[in-house]
């Protein structure tokens, strides 16, 4: 699959960093070092823009190691870009640590993702079939 990227960061193009992986790392892009204390969010610029295919979206998603240290996830995760966007690529990340956390120009916040996507039409009718799960949901299966 072929992405249009257009990089107005002086930060390398997101790359995937080894062979099998399934997502690229995004940097941010900043003028200034920038804060979040603890429970804050902020919507960091990667200056980068995309022109993605129709069918195709971009996943924007915490990266494990920021989360797993630092408290630091994408707020709205996954966060959807549509091919129809094309605005400058932000992340919006929160901290839930109890720490403040400075991000720096380049640094690695988030990860994304291209995935192909079908359009749905909605078919309103009475009642849906039953199935053997039937209404359980919420740890309904018994595995938490």
């Amino acid at each position: 699959m072929k992405i249009r990227i257009v990089n107005k960061s002086q930060n390398p193009l997101p790359a995937y960093e080894t062979q099998s992986a399934a997502g690229m790392d995004l940097r941010a892009d900043l003028g200034e070092e920038k804060v979040l204390k603890p429970f804050e969010r902020g919507i960091i610029p990667t200056g980068l823009y995309l022109e993605l295919p129709d069918s195709v979206e971009a996943q924007v998603r915490p990266r494990s190691g920021l989360a797993a240290k630092a408290g630091i996830t994408v707020l709205n995760s996954p966060g959807t870009i549509d091919p129809d966007y094309r605005g400058e690529v932000k992340v919006i990340l929160i901290n839930l640590s109890q720490e403040n956390f400075t991000i720096k120009n380049g640094d690695r916040i988030a990860q994304i993702i291209f995935s192909k996507f079908e359009k749905a039409t909605l078919e309103q009718v009475e009642i849906v079939n039953e199935t053997e799960r039937g209404k359980g949901g919420f740890g309904s299966t018994g595995v938490l």
